[in-house]
């Protein structure tokens, strides 16, 4: 897996919104497509340059995500929020432990890394009396600066996920902004000169925290990167017929799909 030079690999592991799709009982035209493009589940990122690789969020398909995208290794895990889809597999985690014989460090906001030691607290108590795995975990407050994982820089971007804010992540030239509804003015110079954008595209209607598909199209244009792919999809999207619709250079993303950044 490992890639030579300033190449970037991006595996989309995840691209389906909070409920997945297909939905619990749901007999829609995509719950039921035998398009395996159709299938998603919960939104993740996985970004490899040489031998470093980061994982952005712990979705609860974490463990079926990592087997069917052969991950094997992760240097540190980046949050953008502590939204229950994006965190409640971070007991998945410990298997990275056995594997590299270390804590795992993630990186958030004080906020988030806050809700996960609320959320999972038994990680993060000594409890010598119990015998049971968990996951080592390091916490890593990050801020709006730039930061580095073992070498490999990321910027944090500011997003407006309603009435939240969260954080998205630049990768040299790829940038990944799921879940949110708008970009603050002081957000959009991190986003120039683009080689791939992943912004949120949630479904056709608007919806009170995320961009509805003609307004990640929009702002696509607006941001002007040379890719995007679409995520966080629901079920009102079929794969095929909206990806007939997109410009040129626009796409919803699928799960397992592999995006590979020359620019770096």
């Amino acid at each position: 897996m490992v890639q030579a030079g300033n190449n970037l690999k991006v595996i989309l592991l995840g691209t389906g919104t909070s409920h997945g799709v297909p939905m619990i009982g749901c007999e829609c035209e995509v719950c039921r497509s035998d398009d395996p493009k159709d299938k998603r589940t919960r939104t993740s990122l996985y970004v490899e340059r040489g031998d470093v690789s980061v994982l952005v969020d712990t979705p609860p398909e974490l463990r079926l995500q990592c087997i069917a995208s052969g991950i094997r290794s992760v240097n540190g895990v980046l949050f953008t929020h502590a939204h229950a889809d994006h965190v409640v597999g971070l007991d998945d985690l410990r298997r990275f432990n056995w594997l590299s014989g270390k804590a795992v460090p993630c990186y958030g906001t004080s906020e988030t890394l806050g809700s996960l030691e609320r959320m999972f607290s038994y990680a993060f108590k000594e409890m010598p009396d119990y015998p049971s795995s968990k996951p080592r975990l390091e916490l890593c407050t990050i801020d709006g600066n730039p930061f580095e994982v073992d070498g490999f820089k990321i910027i944090p971007i500011s997003l407006r996920h309603g009435c939240k804010m969260i954080v998205g992540y630049r990768f040299g030239d790829v940038a990944y902004c799921t879940d949110c509804n708008g970009i603050p003015d002081e957000s959009f110079p991190l986003l120039q000169e683009l080689d791939v954008l992943i912004l949120d595209g949630l479904r056709e209607t608007p919806h009170p925290t995320h961009f509805n598909l003609s307004q990640a199209v929009e702002m696509a244009g607006r941001i002007g990167a040379r890719r995007t792919f679409f995520t966080h999809i629901a079920h009102e999207l079929g794969h095929s017929r909206t990806n007939a619709s997109l410009p040129d250079n626009m796409a919803l993303a699928y799960d397992g799909q592999i995006v590979i950044s020359e620019t770096g």
